[in-house]
């Protein structure tokens, strides 16, 4: 085992931690990383995040389900769009010029981190919360989930032809750069369905999940077909990018009922904006 690339284990629990408390996809922080910190290529760089982040997201998933907050029924018919549409995505990843690919992620990261400095406040997000569950009081709900601390949410999911659009956009973007899903889903879940914050977070979750998933087969699948050389270089990562994801994917829900949200998307706006800058550098210079 080639301990090459050791000191991505405690990298990648802080990237997983970070990614779990804040919402974003792992991959949005691992693709530069690789990019730029360790000269992969921008295919290579963007399938081995994805590869990493189905591990992170997989572990924060099963915190999520064991506190019953995931909306499966809206997951599943999320899922119908997204699949196909990450597909496309890590197939078109491999047609496009290693150069354009790269200015795509910036394009992308400088996205995430406008939607993540627009993010609604807490207080403005604990109003939705209060607008949705008084939407419901005493009437009828068309979704009712009990958590395991016992509380219960009642709401009824709107606007699902928009929501199933935005999600299959996130996805394409998610198979070709490896990021957007998760943001254009918390907006849409939260802000245009009307889905309680708790729940929106822990169901975008689980989309993300099985979305990077299946983008993170499309690329391994091309891996393979590149040979042991670039198969090599992404299992010498993953052997330490994978535990590291696991442990973060457990610490960054914990985390996340410590930390402001607000101030902790903030600083990651302002973060993907430097990093965004980087990778575009890097394609003009």
């Amino acid at each position: 085992m080639s301990f090459e690339y050791w000191f991505m284990l405690p990298i990648s629990v802080l990237v997983a931690t970070v990614a779990m408390a804040s919402g974003v996809e792992g991959a949005t922080f691992f693709a530069p990383i690789f990019m730029l910190g360790l000269g992969l290529p921008p295919e290579v760089a963007i399938g081995t995040g994805l590869i990493t982040e189905t591990f992170g997201f997989a572990s924060g998933l099963y915190s999520f389900s064991r506190k019953k907050l995931i909306d499966y029924k809206l997951g599943v018919a999320l899922l119908v769009v997204t699949i196909p549409m990450a597909l496309l995505g890590s197939w078109l990843a491999g047609e496009v010029a290693p150069t354009v690919l790269k200015g795509v992620l910036g394009v992308g990261l400088l996205v995430v981190a406008a939607s993540f400095l627009r993010s609604p406040a807490s207080r403005d997000v604990a109003l939705l919360d209060a607008a949705i569950d008084g939407e419901h009081a005493g009437g009828p709900a068309e979704t009712e989930l009990v958590a395991v601390d016992g509380e219960i949410i009642r709401y009824t999911v709107c606007n699902r032809t928009e929501g199933r659009l935005l999600a299959g956009v996130g996805s394409l973007f998610m198979g070709m750069i490896s990021t957007g899903l998760g943001e254009l889903n918390g907006y849409f879940l939260l802000q245009r369905c009307r889905v309680p914050s708790r729940v929106a977070v822990a169901t975008s979750v689980f989309v993300v999940a099985i979305t990077a998933l299946t983008a993170a087969a499309g690329h391994l699948t091309r891996f393979f077909q590149s040979g042991p050389e670039t198969m090599g270089t992404v299992l010498a990562l993953a052997v330490f990018t994978v535990p590291g994801v696991i442990v973060g994917g457990q610490i960054g829900p914990l985390v996340a009922s410590k930390v402001s949200q607000h101030a902790l998307e903030r600083a990651m706006g302002v973060l993907f904006i430097g990093v965004a800058l980087l990778t575009l550098w890097d394609v003009i210079r």
